[in-house]
């Protein structure tokens, strides 16, 4: 409990009449107000503390008392009951009653007159251990001996707070002195340092603070703007005796280490000397606080953990914590083994897991991935995130109560890369939040080359955690016992407030960037430190012989036997002939795909769909589905034109999507729409969630509202980001083949702030990782007059990353779906609804995943041309991917000059200025629809068909720019005497 004179401005400071008028609404009526008993006392001098600020915090602490005199401190109640009782001004005020003073007795003293303490001082030592305490709340962290090293503790000699006692000769910082150590105060509520006590002496108060806040621990947590969770953290370490280990626990600790040391970084060192493996020496304590961690959530209930790190320590996580058979381990250091899997595949250091294994400290099942990533730190970020999103929702866990992530991060990254802080901010966005995430950070103190100093501006790599009040723990990577009790605190921060947390591990890098390379150039004095370092393991079994804990020939004998594991292993990956990139999928989709991991059928069905649910969808798209729900009048009238398109067979774009997300849900398949104002649609034509004008948030969501049974629709406003949002949308598509995921750019062009997903993960992801993903993305795109920035999404960019050979042609059965199947993506440029419509639905029809990209049209979207019959889309209908001429021409090829190839909406500019030109009969146009794969095939039958007629590609964008480039190789294969012209 607070004492009497602690009234350092907890409150936010109310007006005298905002106050009263608070107060009357939620207060029962007092015996005595507050300002009588603040008027009562007129010279300020004699209560000064009834001034200012801190008169609202004591009129907070009188209507606590109130309505329990229990709930302050005695010196509050004497305070009150003298007050209330009438005391002269100046007078109300007590000394805190010495221990056993009965308050009737103090009261009576009070009054009979006798000699009280020096009331000034008394309060002013009080305020000043608050003070003090409160400071090494705040800023304990700073003296905390966190650096294994003793760099960073020397580094920070020369710019420490004031304010913290590192000597006694600080404490006159505070108005106290040496004479005073030996005082006894009474305890705040705002601290746990006393245990079972509420008053110690000022000596006993440093020291438990200093034990609290500046060992081995820094904790930063104070800039939390909730009570409740400050008090949660100040009640973890400041607990007096609370951080203990049993010998079994400890025994258990120095295993682990015993694995993290020996395998892989010692075998593998001793084995491949010369390989690249990015190993983990230097902080080898990583491996016991990852699985602190996953047993601390599997206790609490977690039996699903997905995880995403960078590069350094990965095949020891692989190894140690997901429990990847070793000999698979050992069969990528086998150069001479060839891939039994199709494409590039990916260094060792940079592939996923997948493994579900009993935890056996909980004996409770639990299933592990790894996410796979590039070199690219951090990109993985949101990527696991959006994983777990899509994890969490397939299961219904709402809380995030079952399943988790852990995301792992070098100091340098942590700091540096943007992306890092676009995934905090989707943290606790409803459609986005995993509920929390535990983040563990490898801080080696170094950045390849770069010291911190010049990789960073603030004082931590970890600062960027606090823009969402994530408590940060920083813990010295020699000390175990310290690590693992961090690491079990953060799960249970997790699993209690569902909120991010950060364990800052600070270590040091034995090796430089990768085992060739020599650090001495850059960093000598550091490793000079690091050369004369005991590894941790070393210290830590000498500590615990030291203890009797373990004996040497124990300790010896758990090297041993580890040892003997990783020869075993080693042993067996010699009878290894092939080697399997899909043994590392980090995931797979069980019943998706035959047994070895190849598409069921390699045909697609029609994607048509019938007219009686074609009109269903549509009648529904053009109505508001909840009784009393007013719309604004704009929207009505948008709303009476769907209508009247649905009674003309008709759609135009937004109604073809809608007509494709909805016969999807009725089939049971979970539709995802995320993006920048994608709710309504950048260009207002969407509107799939309609808001009420009378009534604030309330929204109806008319695509929910189709079908009794139907999968779920979830469409989403995203924060604005590109980067980050990208990547969490690809990694929800991962969870599921059974689902279609789209991300929809403001404008096209803005998906160049999320290049690095679609360079690193969309794009090579199968090649590289075996790695099926079925995104779609959607970007607006067309050179209307809008700005250099709002026009091109950079076609040439993707049709650049296409797999296809230019100047093969192919020669398949099945042409159209095999071609497909051996893309690495589906490029599509669509001109009708109708064709929109088919392959929205072809993308989760055919029998197997690919990324899609689609871009899509601006002027259109209202274009009185852009318009498709249900003809088009009835059963039987599908995707087009070339549309040919229907017109004259094509009645009277032979006399055609002039075939007019072209994609998108530039083909109905083409028709508008041939019907000019009247041309109809002497100039065929001829639409390409899907890009990439190439439509060999049906341009060849095109180009026969006019045996006469020149050959032109024709576009709108720039020459070096959108398609010309891609197609010229393409169409001269596709036919000899082809003149591609721009």
């Amino acid at each position: 409990m607070l004492n009497l004179r602690t009234c350092a401005a907890k409150l936010r400071p109310l007006t005298a009449s905002q106050t009263v008028k608070t107060i009357s609404q939620h207060r029962p009526a007092a015996p005595r107000t507050f300002q009588q008993i603040r008027c009562y006392s007129a010279p300020v001098a004699a209560e000064p503390f009834l001034s200012g600020t801190s008169s609202n915090y004591v009129e907070e602490m009188y209507y606590a008392w109130l309505e329990n005199p229990k709930s302050v401190h005695k010196s509050w109640d004497i305070f009150f009951r003298n007050a209330n009782a009438g005391a002269a001004p100046g007078t109300a005020y007590q000394s805190p009653p010495p221990l056993g003073a009965s308050l009737s007795t103090l009261a009576q003293a009070h009054f009979l007159g006798q000699a009280q303490p020096n009331v000034d001082k008394l309060v002013e030592d009080h305020l000043a251990v608050q003070s003090l305490i409160r400071a090494y709340q705040i800023r304990g962290h700073h003296v905390a001996q966190l650096d294994p090293l003793g760099i960073l503790d020397a580094d920070l000699d020369s710019s420490l707070p004031a304010d913290i006692i590192t000597s006694t000769d600080k404490l006159g910082f505070y108005g106290l002195d040496e004479s005073d150590l030996d005082k006894v105060f009474h305890l705040p509520t705002t601290t746990f340092i006393g245990g079972n006590e509420s008053a110690l002496p000022l000596r006993e108060i440093i020291r438990r603070l200093e034990m609290a806040y500046c060992q081995h621990i820094g904790v930063e947590f104070m800039f939390i703007n909730d009570l409740e969770q400050c008090q949660w953290i100040r009640q973890k370490f400041e607990t007096p005796g609370i951080m203990q280990f049993t010998n079994e626990e400890k025994r258990t600790l120095l295993a682990r280490l015993v694995r993290s040391t020996r395998y892989p970084e010692g075998f593998l060192h001793r084995k491949w000397s010369s390989e690249k493996r990015f190993g983990l020496e230097g902080c080898e304590v990583l491996i016991p606080a990852l699985k602190t961690i996953i047993d601390k959530s599997s206790e609490k209930g977690v039996d699903y953990v997905i995880m995403g790190m960078p590069h350094r320590g990965r095949l020891n996580v692989l190894a140690n914590v997901i429990r990847k058979e070793l000999e698979q381990i050992f069969c990528q250091f086998d150069s001479k083994l060839e891939a039994a899997d199709e494409g590039s595949g990916d260094v060792k250091y940079h592939l996923g897991m997948y493994h579900r294994r009993i935890n056996r400290v909980t004996d409770r099942n639990i299933t592990l991935s790894l996410v796979a990533n590039p070199s690219h730190l951090e990109a993985a970020d949101p990527v696991v995130q959006g994983k777990t999103k899509a994890e969490q929702f397939y299961c219904g866990d709402t809380e995030g109560k079952k399943v988790m992530s852990i995301l792992l991060h070098g100091d340098a990254a942590f700091a540096g890369q943007g992306i890092v802080y676009e995934t905090f901010h989707l943290s606790d966005l409803p459609s986005y939040t995993t509920h929390g995430t535990v983040h563990v950070v490898v801080n080696n103190q170094i950045g390849f080359t770069t010291d911190p100093r010049m990789a960073r501006s603030s004082p931590y790599p970890t600062d960027v955690a606090r823009v969402v009040n994530a408590p940060i723990f920083h813990v010295n990577a020699d000390d175990p016992e310290a690590v693992v009790y961090v690491c079990n605190v953060a799960a249970e921060w997790r699993s209690t407030f569902h909120k991010d947390v950060v364990v800052d591990l600070v270590c040091y890098r034995r090796n430089g960037h990768n085992e060739m390379d020599e650090p001495m150039f850059t960093q000598p004095l550091m490793y000079k430190q690091i050369r004369k370092q005991k590894p941790v393991l070393q210290k830590y079994a000498e500590l615990l012989i030291s203890q009797g804990v373990v004996n040497q020939p124990e300790y010896e004998e758990e090297i041993a036997k580890y040892d003997k594991i990783c020869e075993e292993a080693h042993a067996r990956s010699k009878d290894e002939k092939i080697l399997h990139i899909k043994h590392w999928l980090d995931s797979p989709w069980p019943g998706f795909f035959t047994l070895d991991g190849q598409p069921r059928s390699m045909t697609c069905p029609s994607t048509g769909l019938n007219e009686e649910d074609l009109t269903h969808i549509g009648q529904v798209a053009s109505s508001v589905p909840v009784e009393d729900f007013t719309i604004h009048g704009g929207l009505s009238r948008i709303l009476k034109t769907r209508g009247e398109m649905v009674k003309n067979r008709t759609v135009d774009w937004a109604l073809a999507e809608y007509m494709a997300f909805g016969s999807l849900l009725k089939e049971g398949i979970h539709i995802r729409l995320s993006g920048q104002d994608v709710e309504r649609g950048t260009f207002s034509h969407r509107h799939h969630v309609l808001h009420d004008q009378n009534v604030d948030k309330r929204t109806c969501i008319p695509m929910n509202h189709l079908w009794p049974n139907q999968a779920p629709y979830t469409v989403c406003n995203s924060s604005l980001s590109e980067y980050g949002v990208l990547g969490f949308e690809l990694g929800f598509a991962m969870a599921s083949p059974n689902a279609l995921v789209l991300w929809e750019a403001q404008f096209g062009d803005f998906h160049n702030t999320a290049q690095c997903i679609i360079d690193q993960f969309i794009c090579p992801g199968q090649a590289k990782w075996v790695r099926q993903n079925g995104i779609v993305l959607l970007l607006p795109h067309g050179m209307e007059g809008m700005g250099p920035e709002h026009s091109s999404a950079r076609p040439e960019r993707f049709l650049q990353m296409c797999n296809d050979d230019p100047d093969v042609f192919p020669k398949l059965d099945d042409f159209d779906v095999r071609q497909l199947y051996e893309c690495n993506w589906i490029v599509v440029n669509c001109s009708t609804p109708a064709n929109f419509f088919h392959v929205l639905r072809r993308q989760i029809l055919l029998p197997f995943r690919k990324p899609l990209i689609i871009f899509t049209p601006k002027s259109l979207l209202r274009h009185p041309e852009a318009r498709s019959s249900f003809d088009d889309m009835l059963p039987g209908t599908h995707f087009l991917r070339v549309i040919p001429d229907g017109g004259p021409a094509a009645q009277s090829p032979e006399q055609v000059k002039r075939v007019l190839f072209c994609t998108g909406k530039v083909y109905y500019d083409l028709t508008r200025e041939r019907r000019a030109r009247q041309m109809e009969a002497a100039v065929a146009i001829t639409r390409v629809e899907q890009l990439s794969p190439f439509p060999f095939d049906l341009l060849q039958q095109e180009a026969e068909k006019y045996p006469a007629a020149e050959l032109v590609w024709c576009q709108e964008e720039h020459k070096n720019q959108g398609y010309y480039d891609y197609v010229k190789p393409r169409l001269r294969t596709t036919i000899n005497r082809a003149k591609p012209v721009w």
